[in-house]
């Protein structure tokens, strides 16, 4: 970790008296094909997809606690601390009301339920991810084969662009060690340490298996996960027989988790 820093640094410091910027990162992208870090050995029935994407009935929350094991799922399979300070608080799934998901959808006088119901927010692993597009190790990337938007933990150097950049507020620094914040660790999942971002990564290792992620597998149906460019697949189905929404759509980052409300 301490030598990718260094690495940047200096890569940066090169930049700084004179040479430009494309170097530096043609050395990073050098040094990736040489250790790529972020690889994941699929096994003989994992499940693939043109471009993952999700779909959350609304309809099937109507308390905090209906989230709750969805959360626990998650975090708990990913390692995620539980930190009590809001402003060292890492989450890779969470709770939002209806106004903060989807300010642009609120209206001055809501109905009832969407005014009370509680929404499940995440990384939405957009087809245009302007997250990507702004770190400048590369440690942050989109996935070609399936669409997923991963983070590449031992390539992050902290400096938080991609945070600035999500629009959903979908990421999490450690400003802190997590790991003692971490109840029961999870060894097939890795820990993370002080000064890197993370986020959810619709659960790739666990797709590598043949397994669907943790929150679909815990939400008793109300979460499905599938391909989003196969017309045949069910995730299709429930968007073309109900009305669903994203969240800020239009910012033309082409969110892949849709809800039905």
């Amino acid at each position: 970790m301490e030598d990718s820093r260094r690495r940047f640094l200096m890569l940066a410091g090169i930049s700084a008296v004179g040479l430009t910027a494309k170097p530096v990162l043609d050395a990073f992208a050098a040094e990736q094909k040489q250790h790529p870090t972020i690889g994941l050995k699929k096994a003989k029935d994992a499940l693939t997809a043109k471009q993952w994407g999700m779909v959350i009935d609304t309809r099937n929350f109507h308390s905090a606690d209906d989230l709750e094991p969805i959360i626990e799922a998650c975090h708990k399979t990913h390692n995620v601390p539980s930190i009590e300070n809001e402003h060292h608080e890492v989450k890779w799934i969470w709770e939002e009301h209806f106004h903060n998901a989807f300010p642009g959808l609120a209206q001055k006088y809501q109905d009832e339920r969407t005014e009370h119901a509680p929404f499940l927010a995440l990384c939405n692993h957009c087809e245009n991810p302007p997250c990507c597009r702004v770190c400048p190790t590369k440690a942050t990337f989109k996935r070609e084969s399936d669409g997923i938007v991963l983070m590449d933990f031992h390539r992050c150097i902290g400096c938080r662009f991609c945070m600035a950049a999500c629009p959903y507020g979908s990421r999490s620094f450690n400003f802190r060690d997590p790991r003692p914040f971490i109840e029961e660790t999870n060894k097939s999942f890795p820990t993370r340490m002080k000064g890197v971002v993370e986020k959810c990564n619709f659960c790739a290792e666990r797709l590598a298996v043949g397994k669907l992620p943790a929150c679909a597998e815990a939400s008793d149906g109300a979460i499905v996960f599938g391909d989003l460019y196969d017309p045949a697949s069910e995730v299709r189905e429930l968007l073309r027989t109900n009305y669903t929404i994203r969240r800020k759509q239009g910012l033309g980052t082409e969110p892949a988790v849709y809800y039905i409300v």
